[in-house]
C-alpha cells in the first residue's frame, strides 16, 4: 500500500520481472506492517451498505489492503488484482498462511490494457494504485461500471512519499531528506501527473457519488517499533534508485551512509526515526 518513487515499478503496468519487484515487495510487507493500524481505521470508517460480498482490490501489492478488507468482512471474498507476477505469488502465500487461500482469487493484470472480468463487485479498493494508471479517469469509469448498483469505490492515497528522519539530520547534510523529496516529486510529477491530485471532482466526473472524503495524517514514533527502521532503509533505498542522477555528490554521499547497515550513521542505528505522511481518502458510490 505504499507509495513509490519514480522508476520504481507501478502497480499499473510494468511487465515481468525486474530487479526492484523483490525489493518493493518487501518495501510494501513493512508498509502494511507499519501502517497497519491506519489501513483498519479507513476501512472501518468507509460508509459501506450492509456487508460486502465480493470486494476487489485494484493495484493490491503484496495484499495489504487485501488482508484489512477480509478480516474487517470475514464473509467477504476479495478479487486481488496487480500487474506484478511477484507481489500477487506473495499474496498467495500469505492467503494460504492466514488461512485465506480459499477466499483470495489473485488476477496479474495490466489494467492500462484490457481489464479482465472482475464480476460485479459491492466494494472496490484501490490504494497507492490509481495514480500510477496511464488514464486514471478511464479506470474510474472502467470502476463504475462494474460495481453494484449501491456499492462504494474507496481510493487512497498517499500524500507523497513518507518521512523517515528529523529535519536537522544528518548532521552533516540537514534536511537532507527534503532535498531527496524535491527531487523525487519533479521526477515524479513528470511522470504520474496524477499524483497528488483531487479525486473528488474526478470521481463525480466518472458518475460516482461522492459519500466522504477525509485525510488522515500519520505520525509513527519509530523508537518503539523497529519495523519503522526497516521500512525507512528499504523506502530511502527506492528513493535513491530514484534520484541518484539529479543528486548532489555530498548529498548522495551522505545517504549512502544513511543506508549502510553496519555503519554507525545508519538508520538502522538510529533512535529519532518516525513514519510521518498523510493519507487522503476519497467513498465513492454508484448509484445507479
Amino acid at each position: 500500500m505504499s507509495d513509490s518513487p519514480p522508476h520504481a515499478g507501478h502497480h499499473g503496468h510494468h511487465h515481468g520481472h525486474h530487479h526492484g519487484d523483490d525489493d518493493q515487495a518487501e518495501m510494501l510487507d513493512l508498509g502494511a506492517d507499519v501502517l497497519a493500524e491506519h489501513i483498519a481505521d479507513i476501512i472501518a470508517w468507509l460508509p459501506v451498505e450492509g456487508s460486502p460480498g465480493r470486494i476487489v482490490d485494484l493495484g493490491c501489492g503484496t495484499g495489504a489492503g487485501t488482508f484489512a478488507l477480509l478480516t474487517r468482512y470475514p464473509e467477504a471474498g476479495v478479487t486481488a488484482v496487480d500487474s506484478s507476477a511477484e507481489h500477487l505469488d506473495r499474496l498467495r502465500e500469505k492467503a494460504r498462511e492466514r488461512g485465506m487461500a480459499e477466499r483470495v482469487r489473485a488476477v496479474q493484470a495490466d489494467l492500462d490494457a484490457d481489464w479482465p472480468d472482475l464480476g460485479t463487485p459491492d466494494l472496490v479498493w484501490a490504494s497507492a494504485s490509481m495514480h500510477h494508471m496511464a488514464d486514471p479517469e478511464r479506470a474510474l469509469r472502467k470502476v463504475h461500471d462494474l460495481l453494484a448498483p449501491g456499492g462504494l469505490f474507496a481510493v487512497v492515497e498517499l500524500a507523497g512519499f513518507p518521512r523517515f528522519l528529523p529535519d536537522d539530520a544528518p548532521p552533516d547534510r540537514p534536511g537532507l531528506e527534503e532535498r531527496l523529496h524535491a527531487v523525487a516529486d519533479r521526477l515524479t510529477a513528470e511522470q504520474m501527473p496524477y499524483r497528488g491530485a483531487d479525486w473528488g471532482p474526478l470521481l463525480t466526473a466518472a458518475g460516482f457519488a461522492l459519500a466522504g472524503e477525509r485525510v488522515l495524517t500519520v505520525d509513527i514514533d519509530g523508537s518503539r517499533d523497529e519495523a519503522v527502521g526497516r521500512y525507512a532503509l528499504s523506502s530511502l533505498r527506492r528513493i535513491r534508485d530514484a534520484v541518484a542522477d539529479e543528486l548532489a555528490s555530498e548529498d548522495l554521499a551522505a545517504l549512502d551512509r544513511l543506508l549502510d547497515t553496519g555503519g554507525p550513521g545508519g538508520v538502522l542505528h538510529r533512535d529519532d526515526l518516525a513514519v510521518r505522511t498523510e493519507r487522503a481518502v476519497w467513498a465513492a458510490r454508484r448509484t445507479r
